[in-house]
């Protein structure tokens, strides 16, 4: 092998380690199985530092997915199974321009309608959902911070999408049966 091809193939190996570097694994086990996700730190550094942050406290600890809507979305990581919302930390910056899109399969963070809002709610699309993109810096286009995907367990998403549900209170789509999250494990 000549010098110059052995330079390219470090070069190559080197920029590997790096992006792999930029990786966080994480699991999210309920009692329909386990999502495992690749958190993407390089594109949604914030995002996924405040994921982390509340994973690594056991804050997702026995939090529901309390929204569910076929053909669209799962939601969780706010609330208990009898629906009491948890108490948060601050919001955090909103980093939907970093060039993810709301695919099926990604995660992204729910928030209110102020695009600066989210704190420890997500949300795993089960479509491609091109309309929660975002499109510019108003409060309608602002768009959904993607943060990973799921890379293991996309049946038991769409396992839980398929749950019925029912109307609670002030809630809509939620899952008849609780869809538990037991823990919520940072790989890395």
């Amino acid at each position: 092998m000549n010098k110059t091809a052995k330079l390219l193939l470090a070069a190559a190996f080197a920029v590997s380690g790096l992006t792999a570097q930029a990786e966080t694994l994480a699991e999210i086990d309920t009692n329909y199985g386990t999502i495992k996700l690749s958190l993407d730190e390089q594109r949604a550094p914030k995002t996924v530092a405040n994921f982390v942050r509340y994973a690594e406290k056991g804050f997702y600890n026995n939090t529901v997915f309390h929204r569910v809507i076929d053909g669209f979305m799962i939601q969780g990581g706010g609330f208990t199974a009898d629906l009491a919302q948890k108490s948060t930390d601050k919001a955090i910056s909103n980093e939907a321009g970093n060039g993810l899109k709301n695919t099926a399969g990604t995660i992204a963070m729910a928030r209110t309608g102020n695009p600066h809002s989210a704190t420890s709610q997500f949300f795993i699309n089960l479509a491609d959902n091109g309309f929660l993109n975002h499109k510019d810096q108003s409060p309608q286009g602002y768009g959904y911070a993607v943060f990973g995907k799921v890379i293991g367990g996309m049946d038991v998403v769409r396992n839980i999408g398929k749950v019925s549900t029912t109307d609670q209170a002030i809630h809509q789509n939620v899952p008849v049966k609780p869809v538990i999250i037991r823990r919520v494990n940072i790989l890395k």
